[in-house]
């Protein structure tokens, strides 16, 4: 009930599916401080409450990834507040009819906004983190990527590109900051049943066959994808960086 004793984290995208899961594992496993980062106000100041109310020490604010200031403010609030910074991870992200156009079928304006949501996300808040995580004398910081950052698919262009993007952005941050004892790994998840996912797996014969994709006979959960995440911002991990954790089922195997 320890591995996380005494950290503190900032979570985006953690008001739901697997960034909420991770909030609920950290805090769980003794964390300082869990901070819940996101656009959805209403449901991160709900799980906020019922973290708080677990005995965990929980703070919400809202965070707009793509926004340099947001991130700047965000940090120095979590520092501020709670005195240091030894976690972060990158959960936020988008799919939807932009992430999963075909080349020809994609728009400039639909690929800038996946890509900054998905990947330049990641690289502003590496950057404005690593100041702080040098002072604490280290950290972890976790990408959550994507089977389709490592193998292509049908369409999903944009999607694609973004999640190979914060893939090889997380192994070039991990060889820059080894020696100053700050962890970055990425996480891919396989076909995982979520809000994000909602939509498209109501779509007729597209659950089927992604269940047929993937040799463990189920979808993944988001407590697959949160029990990595907690891995790799624990101690256990001290030795692991610039590695890819692929929690798919299987599926990659084939």
């Amino acid at each position: 009930m320890n591995r996380l004793k005494g950290k503190v984290a900032i979570v985006t995208g953690g008001a739901s599916g697997i960034g909420a899961a991770t909030c609920q594992a950290f805090a769980a496993e003794g964390a300082r401080a869990v901070v819940i980062t996101d656009i959805q106000d209403e449901m991160g100041r709900k799980l906020e409450a019922t973290l708080k109310r677990g005995g965990a020490e929980a703070s919400y604010m809202h965070l707009d990834v793509t926004k340099e200031p947001e991130w700047i403010a965000v940090i120095a609030g979590t520092v501020s507040k709670f005195g240091r910074l030894d976690v972060v991870v990158h959960n936020a992200g988008m799919s939807g009819p932009h992430g999963r156009a075909r080349v020809d079928e994609a728009t400039e304006e639909g690929w800038r906004l996946v890509m900054d949501v998905n990947a330049t996300s990641a690289f502003l808040g590496t950057k404005h983190a690593i100041p702080e995580m040098k002072k604490a004398g280290g950290g972890s910081i976790v990408c959550v990527s994507s089977i389709y950052g490592l193998v292509g698919s049908r369409a999903g262009t944009a999607y694609h590109a973004s999640k190979g993007a914060i893939r090889l952005f997380a192994r070039s941050a991990a060889m820059q900051y080894a020696a100053d004892r700050i962890r970055v790994n990425s996480v891919h998840p396989g076909f995982v049943d979520s809000p994000m996912t909602a939509e498209l797996h109501a779509r007729p014969g597209v659950r089927e066959e992604r269940l047929t994709l993937t040799p463990l006979p189920r979808l993944g959960l988001p407590q697959d994808i949160a029990n990595g995440i907690l891995y790799l911002a624990s101690d256990e991990a001290s030795w692991v960086t610039g590695a890819e954790l692929v929690i798919d089922g299987g599926m990659t195997a084939r």
